[in-house]
């Protein structure tokens, strides 16, 4: 894929708010069992966490509260060979979420716990980027961050600026919250403003929709037909590198399971040329957490070794399509588990 990104050697920093996941089941057995399993997550974590064990180097940045617990969560992120260095530690406490057990995160069975949080405490003019931008060559952070407060949102605009200035790549996963958005801002008033920093962006057509503008076809439903969603993802994909002209490349993920039976196909429209992956199905779902995100780490390996748009696009669907059997937030499949999943 030489030619479309700069070589990379430098790290790869993902930027976001780390939550831990509490998972009651549904029944409620967790009350009479006096259980509730636990799992460290966050979208950004879930990206450095498949690239770190995927032997890229992962970097690392949050806000947590200097305690014990953290001190414990950032030993358990060094031991997956994550770079935790550019952790900033400040006031507040660790943002949680709960999720009932093999539910969405699109779903009434989401409860966010984030208010008040050391990463949602942050403010413009408090962290030193070019110290926390040394060395990196990709950065990559999602819509989730600007959805949490305006404070937030021009964090992230300020250390965008900062990434710039050095060329670092920059990549955006449209990852869409409607339980976030609360401050008075409708997405379309804060991401059009960050979407023209970036060299890639992912998500899906309704995401950008939502977040940027972008106008779906009102009747994409009624056929149901691939052909008609591929047709509308290559119009996104368009309108975007039109929008944003630093913009190289526009990812894009659909997954249906409405019915017993769940299809994910993907798409990647990248140098002018449109490419669609094979489509995967299953009746069986482990845990419907982090697959987007594994997406995302997929295509930022295949740019950043390089290889071509068709394997990074089939990498990192068989990535996704794979974390939908892993019962934690963030991949535990290696390289070459992934490349044996491919279709």
């Amino acid at each position: 894929m030489s030619g479309v990104f700069n070589k990379q050697h430098g790290k790869i920093l993902s930027f976001g708010e780390l939550l831990l996941r509490i998972t009651p089941d549904a029944d409620g057995a967790w009350l009479t069992d006096n259980q509730l399993p636990v799992y460290v997550g966050g979208a950004e974590l879930n990206v450095a966490t498949a690239l770190a064990l995927w032997d890229l180097p992962s970097s690392y940045f949050t806000a947590l509260p200097d305690n014990g617990l953290s001190a414990q969560i950032i030993k358990h992120l060094t031991n997956k060979k994550i770079d935790t260095s550019p952790v900033y530690y400040g006031d507040g406490r660790l943002g949680l979420y709960f999720l009932t057990s093999g539910q969405d995160l699109k779903h009434d069975a989401l409860i966010y716990d984030r208010a008040g949080s050391a990463f949602a405490s942050l403010k413009p003019g408090v962290i030193d980027w070019d110290k926390v931008l040394q060395g990196v060559s990709w950065f990559h952070f999602s819509a989730i961050c600007p959805a949490i407060s305006q404070n937030i949102a021009d964090v992230c605009l300020e250390v965008l600026q900062a990434a710039s200035k050095k060329q670092i790549t920059i990549s955006l996963d449209l990852n869409y919250r409607s339980k976030l958005w609360k401050y008075g801002k409708n997405p379309v008033e804060v991401m059009p403003q960050l979407a023209k920093y970036c060299d890639l962006i992912m998500g899906n057509v309704w995401a950008a929709e939502t977040m940027l503008g972008i106008p779906v076809e009102p009747n994409i439903h009624e056929s149901g037909q691939k052909s008609i969603y591929l047709k509308e993802a290559l119009n996104t994909s368009e309108h975007i590198v039109l929008q944003y002209p630093r913009c190289k490349a526009v990812a894009n993920t659909f997954r249906f399971d409405a019915s017993s039976e769940i299809n994910y196909y993907t798409t990647l429209f990248t140098g002018g040329d449109f490419y669609s992956s094979h489509e995967y199905q299953s009746d069986k779902v482990v845990d419907k957490v982090g697959s987007g995100d594994c997406f995302m780490a997929g295509i930022i390996y295949g740019f950043y070794n390089q290889t071509s748009p068709v394997e990074t696009l089939e990498f990192a669907t068989a990535a996704a399509f794979e974390q939908l059997f892993v019962k934690s937030d963030a991949t535990d499949k290696t390289v070459d588990e992934i490349k044996s999943a491919i279709r």
